[in-house]
C-alpha cells in the first residue's frame, strides 16, 4: 500500500466511532487507515493522531488511529441520533469521495449511517449509501455486491433491486436492469477481484424459477430471453435458477457471484453464513467503496460489545481492490 484507506465516520451516536477504534487496534500499521470525523465522537482513551492529510497516516498509523478531523456541532450521544450532527455526517462522506477522487486514498469505507436520522435532520434524499455515492461520483450506474469471503466456498450477492418493497420488484426488475447489472457485476469482478471470466449466476424471480409457469410467468415471459441475450455477448451466465437451490457450498462453488432479483433473496442466505463478516461494495464507482454489512446498533452502541469483524474485513477487502484496480 502506498496510500491509506480512507473511512468516513458515520452516525456517530451508533457504533462507527468504537469499531473504528477497535479496528485500528487490530490493524495498527499493517493497514493504515484514515478515520474522518469529530475526534471528540471516538471512545474515551483511543490513541489517536490528527493529521492534516491522508497520507501522514503511512508513517504513523502504528502508534496511533490517523484522524483526519472534521468538527461537528453536537456531541454524539450513544443510540440517540442527534439531528444537529445529520448535515455534519453527510458532508463527512461527500469529503471521502472527494479525498479518493482526488488519489488522496486508495479506497472509501464508509461506516454505517441511519438514513432517517439524516433525512429527519438534513433533508437526505437518497435510499442509502449506494444511491448517495452514485449520485457524488456523477450519476454513474452501480450496483450493490455483499460479500462473505470468509466463507467456504466464498459467496458474493448482488441484488438487482434494492431498497424497494417487495410489491413493487416484479414491475422494477426488467430486461434492462438485468442487463445492467449482470454487466455492472461482470466488469467489475474482472476490474476489482481479478477474475478474467467471471461466473455469474442469476436466480428466477419466482419460486422454483416459475416452475415452467406454474409459479409465475416472469421466466418465459423475458428472463431466459434475457440471459440468452446477456450469453451471445460473451458472458458466463446460468440460470435463471430456484433461489432456493443456489446457495449451498455445492452451488456456490460453481460461481464467483449470485445476480438476485431483490433485496431479501439476496441478503438472507450471505448474513446467514457470515453475519459478523459480511462486506458491502458497490460496483461501478470510478473509485473503490467497501462497508461493513450491518448497522448502526443503536441498541448496543456506547457499551464496548460491538463487533469490529465486518469493518476489519471491509477494509482488508478495500485494500485488495484498490491494489487489484491499479493493476
Amino acid at each position: 500500500m502506498d496510500r491509506p484507506v480512507l473511512v468516513s465516520c458515520g452516525d456517530p451516536s451508533g457504533i462507527g466511532p468504537e469499531i473504528a477504534a477497535k479496528a485500528w487496534e487490530s490493524l495498527g500499521s499493517a493497514l493504515p487507515f484514515v478515520w474522518i470525523g469529530d475526534p471528540a465522537h471516538l471512545p474515551r482513551g483511543t490513541k489517536i493522531h490528527e493529521i492534516e492529510s491522508p497520507e501522514e497516516a503511512m508513517t504513523i498509523a502504528g502508534s496511533g488511529l490517523p484522524v483526519l478531523p472534521h468538527p461537528f456541532p453536537a456531541a454524539a450521544v450513544p443510540g440517540q441520533p442527534d439531528p444537529a450532527n445529520a448535515k455534519a455526517v453527510i458532508d463527512v462522506i461527500a469529503r471521502g469521495v472527494d479525498l479518493v477522487m482526488r488519489g488522496e486514498g486508495l479506497a472509501l469505507t464508509t461506516a454505517p449511517i441511519h438514513k432517517k436520522a439524516l433525512h429527519d435532520g438534513a433533508g437526505f434524499a437518497f435510499p442509502g449509501h449506494t444511491e448517495f455515492l452514485a449520485h457524488l461520483a456523477g450519476g454513474v450506474q452501480v450496483v450493490m455486491m455483499l460479500a462473505a469471503e470468509a466463507a467456504h466456498p466464498p459467496l458474493r450477492v448482488v441484488p438487482a433491486t434494492i431498497h424497494i418493497a417487495l410489491a413493487d420488484v416484479p414491475k422494477a426488475f426488467s430486461p434492462q436492469v438485468l442487463r445492467d447489472t449482470v454487466r455492472i457485476t461482470a466488469e467489475g469482478l474482472r476490474r476489482d477481484f481479478g477474475l478474467a471470466a467471471p461466473r455469474l449466476a442469476v436466480a428466477g424471480l419466482n419460486p422454483h424459477a416459475g416452475e415452467g409457469g406454474a409459479m409465475g410467468h416472469e421466466e418465459l415471459d423475458w428472463i431466459n430471453d434475457t440471459l440468452d441475450g446477456l450469453r451471445a455477448e460473451g458472458f458466463v451466465v446460468a440460470g435463471p435458477l430456484p433461489a432456493d437451490t443456489m446457495f449451498h457450498a455445492g452451488a456456490r462453488a460453481k460461481y464467483d457471484a449470485a445476480i438476485c432479483a431483490y433485496h431479501d433473496q439476496a441478503l438472507i442466505p450471505i448474513k446467514t453464513l457470515d453475519f459478523d463478516g459480511g462486506v458491502n461494495v458497490t460496483l461501478g464507482l470510478p473509485f473503490v467503496r467497501t462497508s461493513p454489512d450491518h448497522g448502526t446498533a443503536y441498541d448496543i452502541a456506547g457499551q464496548g460489545r460491538a463487533n469490529p469483524a465486518s469493518l476489519i474485513s471491509a477494509l482488508k477487502m478495500a485494500a485488495q481492490m484498490g491494489a487489484a484496480r491499479r493493476g
